[in-house]
């Protein structure tokens, strides 16, 4: 007798699933092809191994499917076989967009129109701030091709797991700091330069804020990259982002990025909410001066811009040498109140509060791109 992975299938062709009533093979429940091992030595019987996907670990058709699978193998390819049937379950599908992040109340996203403005340094030190006033804060870096938040939380070593919950293997987040975070950083190499197209780098996207398993968030806290681009996009394709706040420093060539940014957030087809400014490296302080302000970029170009496009500035953050070094060492300015600049981030995340607050009250929720 000679078995082979055919024969196998039509015997499982004859096996009706009383939950599709279809035949298991119509029913794309063969996840595999069947192995077949043939007797090692003379009296051994062949062996055959079949692999079947179920809806659900509580299918209530799953043990007598099974018992009827293994008869008709017996039956169409001899009784003196063995028979092993594993069975596996099928992963819940992702929600659809809009029902992403059911326990999400706010998602904040945190934008610059140009690099080098310290929007990834603002991004970690808002969520720790705001983590420390005792809302439960989730981050998410969206920066695809230049992660940061693995090195400023200094986690690069961490691997996120997989956790089983409602029928679905959700990414379970890093936590640090009171801070739930993801990123791709975690999952490619940090010396390698990630070489993917728009497509790729937008599924991977989805994948973070989909799959992964956030739960019950008062705050969610966007990292995104500078300027405008596909990932922004799926952002605002696919979260009610219920506000934006842009990060510039004084500089006149930075402030000219940030109004792109903010016309991009008040485009007629996007519709999110600037919930206001903030000035990064608003001045330097040298540590042996701590009195002394040095306009390096400039002075307050960032609250005239505020004023000019009718939004509020959130926070003036000075250039400090300690904040660089916190955020190399993964322990961000915002974990200490007893500093200038740990006390600034303290108040702009009591800012933030106060005016997420007053949109909620006044404007009604942001609807996703794309959506009626």
């Amino acid at each position: 007798m000679t078995l082979y992975p055919q024969l196998i299938i039509d015997a499982l062709a004859t096996v009706m699933y009383a939950g599709t009533k279809k035949n298991l093979v119509e029913s794309g429940m063969v996840a595999d092809t069947p192995a077949i091992a043939a007797p090692q030595k003379e009296g051994d019987p062949w062996h055959v191994k079949v692999v079947l996907e179920f809806p659900r670990d509580t299918d209530p058709f799953l043990k007598s499917t099974v018992k009827a699978a293994e008869a008709a193998i017996k039956y169409h390819c001899g009784n003196d076989i063995s028979v092993e049937i594993v069975t596996e379950f099928k992963s819940a599908p992702r929600p659809e967009v809009g029902q992403m992040l059911p326990g999400v109340k706010n998602i904040i996203a945190v934008s610059s129109g140009k690099g080098g403005v310290g929007k990834s340094t603002v991004s970690a030190n808002l969520a720790i701030a705001l983590a420390r006033l005792g809302y439960k804060v989730g981050l998410l870096d969206t920066d695809i091709f230049g992660p940061s938040m693995p090195k400023m939380f200094n986690v690069e070593d961490e691997r996120p797991y997989a956790v089983k919950k409602d029928g679905r293997d959700l990414i379970c987040p890093v936590e640090k700091y009171g801070v739930k975070l993801l990123s791709i950083g975690f999952f490619v190499s940090p010396t390698t330069a990630t070489l993917w197209r728009g497509g790729m780098a937008t599924n991977a996207l989805k994948q973070l804020i989909a799959d992964a398993d956030w739960g019950e968030l008062d705050y969610f806290i966007l990292d995104t990259p500078p300027g405008t681009s596909d990932i922004h996009l799926t952002l605002l394709q696919t979260l009610p982002i219920t506000g934006a706040v842009i990060v510039s420093t004084p500089q006149q060539v930075a402030l000219a990025d940030a109004r792109k940014g903010i016309d991009m957030y008040r485009n007629d087809k996007v519709n999110v909410p600037i919930l206001g400014l903030i000035e990064n490296m608003a001045w330097f302080t040298p540590a042996e001066l701590p009195e002394n302000k040095y306009y390096i970029f400039g002075k307050e170009g960032c609250k005239q811009l505020a004023e000019e496009m009718n939004v509020p500035l959130l926070a003036q953050i000075p250039l400090v040498q300690s904040i660089c070094d916190n955020g190399d060492a993964g322990t961000p300015a915002a974990l200490s109140s007893d500093t200038a600049t740990g006390l600034a981030f303290i108040n702009l995340a009591q800012a933030v509060v106060t005016v997420v607050n007053r949109r909620n009250k006044e404007q009604p929720q942001t609807k996703i791109v794309g959506t009626k």
